[in-house]
């Protein structure tokens, strides 16, 4: 089946979000998506993530909320149950690979080598995760990829803050970058929502 990669246009950030306390997920997506920012990443590095998701798509129509950090096909699987529709990996296997192509649901593999990206696209991904990017080359490693995959485009996230977030969306092999910035911990536990709408808000402006 063939997945549109669409919604990658809707906005120019994507915020990482690791949910701590479930009672935070649907204000803290309220907020974002009245920042400007509809494309949510809900990570499963916590025990709340696809409950978090479930909540988000049901309470919360205008976000389109998708899970990060999914390692195997089961938790792939569990994602889609819960209602995400997109899905992201730090890294790849054979077996994401596989269950993917099962589906019509965005899938995001990562990639920071030559030889990652080159699996990728061999198994069928043209628009990949470069994780961790603050540490893997930054933007000059995904502008040296444009030489030799010309096709391939990026979603870099890790290390990516408001003062250099231009410096990957300038580049043309990128489609948009993922930031924990817009959703800062302390704000959260205090439900400042405001303040999280503001920092969406500014991140809505940033140009692709």
């Amino acid at each position: 089946m063939t997945a549109s990669y669409d919604f990658l246009n809707a906005s120019p950030v994507i915020p990482v979000i690791a949910i701590e306390s479930l009672e935070h997920a649907i204000p803290l997506a309220e907020a974002l998506v009245a920042g400007g920012i509809i494309n949510l990443e809900v990570t499963l590095r916590t025990q709340y993530g696809l409950d978090a998701i479930r909540q988000i798509s049901e309470h919360v129509p205008a976000a389109n909320v998708g899970v990060g950090t999914v390692c195997s096909a089961k938790e792939f699987d569990a994602a889609l149950d819960a209602g995400a529709s997109f899905v992201v990996s730090p890294g790849q296997s054979d077996e994401l690979f596989e269950r993917a192509l099962l589906t019509d649901i965005p899938f995001l593999p990562g990639a920071v080598t030559a030889t990652e990206v080159m699996a990728a696209k061999t198994a069928g991904f043209s628009i990949l995760k470069f994780f961790p990017a603050g540490t893997s080359g930054g933007a000059a490693a995904i502008k040296a990829f444009s030489g030799p995959f010309a096709d391939i485009q990026f979603v870099p996230t890790g290390g990516i803050k408001p003062d250099n977030a231009h410096e990957y969306l300038s580049l043309s092999n990128v489609r948009a970058v993922g930031g924990t910035w817009l959703t800062p911990s302390e704000a959260i536990q205090t439900g400042r929502w405001d303040e999280i709408e503001a920092i969406a808000r500014r991140a809505s402006t940033l140009s692709k």
